[in-house]
């Protein structure tokens, strides 16, 4: 299956993301997930009722977090295993301290963390020519193997459809054809806010 190559990488800053969130809602979740990770510093538990009927909704979502404009941290359901809410303060301290490819987040750094918040729709199998850029996130899945990537990490990179395909394979811990091989192919759309 051939894709075309000469199509413009989409720039971040032109994904124009859907607001199913209010931004008193967003504010909600942005201080739930600072509030998880400082409650998980201090050693005592969370409140995560949801305040809204909408936050009580189950989503799959990721929490990333930013410390100096790089990344510190990122860790999400695909599936809509709980509650928004629940699922933001879990992910929140699942990023800040069980991410594998940072340290813990120290009490120093967690004031000056940048959360970034994305909310996901469901998965449907999707053909690779029909993944939009900037709008699609995927995930590759084969046997026990699954890879995730976020609709706007191939515009942060500059990834045109073919590599966001290879990457989300990489991530998986297959062969960056395996799309082509039989793998399967997911995508899904996510509403992304961040302070």
């Amino acid at each position: 299956m051939s894709l075309p190559r000469n199509l413009p990488a989409i720039r971040p800053e032109s994904i124009v993301p859907p607001s199913e969130y209010s931004p008193e809602e967003r504010r909600l979740l942005f201080q739930l997930a600072h509030e998880a990770i400082t409650a998980r510093l201090q050693g005592r538990e969370q409140d995560t009722t949801p305040p809204t009927e909408r936050l009580a909704q189950y989503r799959g979502a990721f929490t990333t977090l930013h410390l100096n404009g790089d990344l510190r941290g990122c860790v999400g359901y695909v599936y809509p295993l709980f509650s928004l809410y629940r699922t933001i303060a879990e992910t929140a301290v699942a990023a800040a301290f069980q991410d594998p490819r940072f340290p813990p987040v120290t009490p120093e750094e967690a004031p000056d963390l940048k959360i970034e918040i994305s909310v996901l729709s469901p998965l449907r199998a999707i053909e690779p020519e029909q993944i939009e850029l900037g709008r699609h996130g995927l995930v590759v899945s084969l046997g026990s193997n699954r890879g995730l990537l976020l609709p706007q990490v191939p515009a942060e990179h500059g990834w045109d459809c073919e590599t966001f395909l290879c990457q989300t394979c990489v991530k998986a811990g297959l062969p960056h054809d395996a799309w082509r091989r039989g793998a399967r192919v997911e995508a899904f759309t996510a509403e992304i806010f961040q302070e």
